[in-house]
């Protein structure tokens, strides 16, 4: 059976493999290996790899001596690795626990083993896990090169975004002032940071923001990143006219904050807009309730339509890259 790889010319493999790694994309359990001057690197979440690089399927040797989960099972399991830790979603308590012993009985460098055990609930965006091996929730994740340390029991974060928050890093310059409205550990805003950035981050949750001052810590970038904890709309008062960019990755409610948001915006503002719609018209809802927000203060257009990820079936998670231009 193929394995998802990257394929890049030998010329450009060590580049394409350090970018990768950096992104925690690697597979460990196979073999990177060369073809007629093409390199094939195994990758362990194929949907989250930039689309700039060439996903291909290809018969990947495993790597020698080294044992996968699918080795103790009889079928290959899904999962996610967030640092080492990694993460299942699975119905039944049996099955998972399966999972649970193959994975730590593999070659996987794994510190522990979680089920999601809810959909994410309340104002904090938080879910319940169960523990199936090892004992903790917390975890050192890295991601294109930042560190960022959370606990998956009290914060929101989804390493599925990777390649979404890394695509809107790469938009910014040195001098810019960035404000995230729900920032979490900081995913956006200490990268944006280490770009050169000034930024703010709030959040309602007060444990994702004592993340995100920790996060700013690790990664040097203290100094350029202030963390408040609180509802934006009550806390950005100090901060009307200053942002040069705008991240609302709020997808299930963003909208009810565009009035804030357009209050943020300096005379000529990008805002990164969250959002999730049927596959009938994903970006129409979103597009209209950020222009009867703006306008006629701001001339508002679209920089960039794009879909995310596949939400449920019928519903996309998108974003819009919209500009305000005072």
């Amino acid at each position: 059976m193929g394995v998802p790889c990257v394929r890049v010319p030998v010329t450009e493999g060590e580049a394409t493999r350090q970018r990768l790694a950096e992104a925690e994309l690697v597979d460990d359990g196979y073999d990177i290996t060369v073809e007629d001057g093409t390199l094939y690197v195994p990758v362990a979440e194929p949907s989250t790899v930039p689309d700039s690089f060439e996903v291909v399927e290809f018969d990947a040797p495993v790597r020698e001596g080294q044992t996968m989960p699918a080795d103790e099972l009889d079928f290959a399991p899904s999962y996610e690795r967030l640092g080492d830790l990694v993460i299942v979603d699975e119905d039944d308590p049996e099955r998972a626990q399966r999972i649970a012993d193959a994975i730590v009985a593999s070659d996987l460098p794994v510190e522990g083993v979680l089920n999601r055990a809810s959909k994410i609930k309340g104002t904090e965006r938080v879910r319940d896990w169960e523990v199936l091996a090892g004992d903790t929730t917390e975890v050192l994740h890295r991601e294109y090169g930042c560190a960022f340390e959370l606990d998956l029991a009290e914060v929101y974060f989804s390493p599925r975004l990777a390649t979404e928050r890394h695509r809107v890093v790469e938009q910014v310059r040195e001098g810019e002032q960035a404000f995230d409205m729900f920032a979490g550990v900081g995913p956006f805003v200490v990268p944006f940071a280490t770009r050169g950035a000034t930024c703010v981050g709030t959040d309602i949750n007060e444990q994702a923001i004592e993340y995100l001052r920790r996060n700013a810590a690790r990664n040097g970038v203290e100094d350029r990143v202030t963390a408040i904890a609180g509802d934006v709309r009550e806390v950005a008062g100090d901060y009307e006219g200053w942002a040069d960019r705008i991240v609302m990755n709020l997808p299930h409610s963003a909208d009810e904050f565009l009035e804030t948001a357009v209050a943020l915006a300096g005379d000529d503002c990008t805002v990164h807009y969250y959002d999730i719609q049927p596959d009938t018209d994903p970006f129409g809802p979103g597009e209209r309730a950020i222009r009867a927000a703006a306008e006629p203060t701001y001339e508002m257009s679209v920089e960039t339509r794009r879909t995310v990820r596949s939400y449920a079936p019928g519903e996309h998670n998108v974003v819009i890259d919209a500009r305000l231009r005072r």
